[in-house]
């Protein structure tokens, strides 16, 4: 397989996110914090390259909003009414963004030795015996002059700075480290820092990958991408997964837990008001006591119907929206794992016979014994519906 760390991250976040996007090829539609990224990103490879001084700070601003006049013209606005504002408070951001970073961090002062430089790792899977390549952009590699220390620099535009210790384990800063000794095996893994620049903040937090590090990042790799080819290969679904990154996916319109909040009015149909009043009264059933129990029941079957119906994952109306999940139930023959049981004298610890018994009992018996049980595992997905009133 060939992929990317940005692919890669997006599976963790959202697996169908990356079934749209690497798999089914859809492009996204480019929304406002994309681009902002993008542009700035642009703006800092224009400030460090020398051609033949460094830009000045106005040269730099002048870059930055002649590309913002080319590229906004491509931005989906979540609200037209809204644009002209939304549109200044980004570009303004990315002006007051690019003069703190050039104050801080005058372009003359490091030694830069490549910017956006692109990388091919090619990484093999000792379970599978593949050889995948991940491919990527570093946006800076700085050398110090006066020792054999390179730092790996990533810009990030973003609200949210972790700590430094969970910098350990990021799995971007840990696949450039790979890709960088990889590309110059001479260099000493210790000689080689990786940051991430946060510059709303306009702070930056480091950290010295050890070869432990080195290690756990390919593992993590490998077993993210063998997840990815068993569910390509046995055509397995790639869930949808609700997080706060939904408010920046371009996907929104067509996501199964979102794409019904998007359906026009003037389209409506019959079915679209009726699951709007089902809704509704299902809120309000919500808040009153057991006896209207049976009418949920109703209520849950209309609107999963048309869940089903529409092939979407999440309805809107009235007071919020409900979300369609699924729990996995697994029930065991007994009967057949009683004489297993029995042999390592543990078939006592879950009498009378209790499933839920049996699950506790799985975690502390030998695994060969766990895996005997499992082939007398029945599974079954139960659909839930979870109620969410809006702010």
């Amino acid at each position: 397989m060939r992929t990317s760390y940005s692919a890669l991250a997006t599976y963790k976040i959202c697996p169908l996110k990356y079934k749209y996007s690497q798999i089914d090829k859809i492009k996204e539609p480019k929304r406002a914090e994309q681009v902002y990224g993008t542009l700035i990103h642009s703006a800092l490879k224009f400030m460090f390259e020398r051609n033949p001084l460094y830009p000045t700070l106005d040269q730099v601003i002048d870059f930055y909003t002649k590309k913002w006049n080319e590229k906004s013209l491509f931005i989906e606005w979540r609200n037209l009414e809204k644009k002209e504002a939304e549109e200044k408070v980004y570009f303004d951001e990315g002006i007051a963004t690019i003069k703190n970073f050039y104050k801080k961090n005058q372009p003359w002062t490091f030694n830069v030795v490549e910017l956006e430089g692109r990388f091919s790792l090619e990484l093999t899977d000792e379970v599978s015996g593949k050889v995948h390549t991940l491919a990527g952009i570093i946006d800076r590699i700085d050398k110090d002059p006066q020792s054999d220390l390179y730092e790996i620099i990533d810009y990030k535009t973003g609200k949210r700075m972790p700590a430094e210790k969970d910098l350990k384990e990021n799995l971007q800063l840990g696949l450039y480290h790979l890709a960088l000794i990889s590309r110059w095996p001479q260099l000493k893994p210790e000689n080689i820092k990786t940051s991430l620049y946060f510059l709303k903040h306009n702070e930056k937090i480091s950290v010295t990958p050890t070869q432990e590090i080195a290690r756990a990042t390919k593992q993590n790799i490998l077993n993210t991408i063998r997840e990815i080819e068993q569910k390509i290969e046995k055509e397995e679904a790639f869930p949808p997964t609700p997080s706060a990154f939904c408010g920046s996916c371009g996907y929104r319109k067509i996501c199964p837990m979102w794409s019904h909040e998007y359906k026009k009015a003037e389209v409506k149909t019959a079915s679209d008001k009726e699951v709007a009043v089902a809704i509704k009264e299902f809120f309000d059933i919500k808040a009153e006591d057991d006896t209207r129990k049976k009418r949920l029941a109703d209520l849950r079957n209309i609107i999963l119907s048309y869940m089903e119906q529409e092939k979407v994952e999440r309805v809107f109306g009235g007071p919020g929206y409900i979300t369609k999940g699924i729990q996995e139930r697994f029930s065991y023959d007994l009967e057949k794992i009683k004489p297993i049981l029995e042999k390592i004298g543990k078939w006592n610890a879950i009498l009378d016979p209790d499933e839920k018994k049996l699950e506790k009992l799985l975690a502390q018996i030998p695994e060969n014994i766990k895996e005997e049980i499992l082939m007398f595992r029945n599974k079954k997905l139960i659909i839930t519906l979870k109620p969410t009133k809006k702010k």
